[in-house]
């Protein structure tokens, strides 16, 4: 029977998904998972941070606000044709998707025909676009279209009750006004939240609410692991259980069954089984390569060596099997993208 579509979830029918027993859950994601996707393909992805830091944003979580000393080196808009390289080094070892992240509130006029250059250079190379930068007016949705851009991230963070405790600097309608700006130029919505930041599990079950309850749901959601970085104010929070997110992405796939849920930030504190395990919950997308924006991710030929032992394959028929290669190519790319710290910003 296939998972039905919804968009009126209510907290109590979320709660009993978190309360069902860990194997019945999984059991439940699984088929659901496998009604729509095939359950051994992962949707691989890079990330770049085109600009970092300086953000004006007081998001307790990053490192990237200017508001906080972590010691993180302020960085301008990366010129074009830097950006265009690192994409080509991406699809080189397999990425279908290249994702550009900068740190802004919103994008200036001035930035604009910088980023549109980007979006059409990456396209170019027959990779799919993904970009983050902050809120977007409707003027600046359709220009971002009219470029070629496929996904945009404007993650909603966590629940709206709790929202006000992480961000002041702007609101949850601000987000979601965002969002439906993304959706009326015709772009897909990459849009997900990050578990840990010491919510509470009804807070958890508020921001998957959230999300599967929008007009459409997003086709990409990623849940992020908060990774604590000294000079935050989040840089003391008590650590979030394994099985709670892993039961986080279970119940995502339960509630959005079309959407590729994103294993996404927090993946270099996992091991391999917790990986396997939020695979087996319905994770199908992932970011590749050692470096996020201004974080660490797994080793470079870890993703690799633990999709073999899978039997997973990146979407697209990706062939692993000239490990040689592939591994020459993590090692180039990696030695000029490796994190000096542990240090992390949330776009996707």
């Amino acid at each position: 029977m296939t998972a039905e579509i919804r968009n009126n979830w209510t907290l109590d029918q979320v709660n009993e998904l978190f309360n069902m027993p860990f194997n019945d859950l999984m059991f439940k994601a699984q088929v659901t998972h496998r009604e729509h996707f095939d359950p051994n393909q992962v949707q691989v992805s890079t990330l770049l941070s085109i600009k970092t830091g300086a953000c004006p944003e007081d998001c307790k979580y990053c490192p990237q606000s200017a508001r906080y000393s972590t010691g993180l080196e302020k960085e301008r808009l990366m010129e074009v044709e830097k950006v265009l390289t690192r994409a080509k080094e991406a699809k080189e070892i397999g990425s279908t998707r290249f994702c550009m992240g900068a740190a802004w509130r919103n994008p200036k006029d001035r930035d604009m025909p910088y980023v549109i250059e980007m979006i059409k250079g990456v396209k170019e190379l027959g990779l799919e676009t993904c970009m983050t930068l902050g809120m977007l007016t409707k003027e600046q949705a359709l220009a971002l279209n009219e470029a070629g851009l496929d996904y945009y991230n404007h993650n909603l963070d966590t629940s709206p009750e709790y929202y006000g405790d992480i961000i002041t600097t702007r609101t949850y309608e601000d987000r979601l006004n965002t969002l439906q700006n993304v959706r009326d130029a015709g772009m897909n919505v990459c849009s997900g939240g990050i578990v840990g930041l010491g919510e509470s599990a009804k807070d958890r079950s508020g921001l998957l609410i959230a999300l599967a309850n929008l007009p459409r749901h997003p086709e990409s959601v990623p849940i992020n692991m908060l990774v604590k970085v000294e000079g935050t104010p989040l840089d003391n929070v008590e650590d979030l259980e394994s099985f709670e997110f892993i039961r986080t992405i279970a119940i995502a796939r339960i509630m959005m069954p079309k959407s590729h849920v994103r294993l996404s930030a927090g993946r270099e504190g996992m091991n391999e089984q917790m990986q396997a395990m939020c695979f087996l919950a319905g994770a199908n997308s992932i970011f590749y390569g050692c470096k996020l924006l201004t974080t660490g991710n797994p080793d470079e030929h870890f993703d690799q060596k633990l999709f073999k032992k899978l039997g997973i394959n990146a979407e697209k028929g990706r062939d692993y099997s000239d490990e040689t290669k592939v591994a020459a190519l993590f090692e180039q790319i990696n030695e000029q993208t490796k994190p000096k710290e542990k240090e992390m910003f949330y776009p996707a």
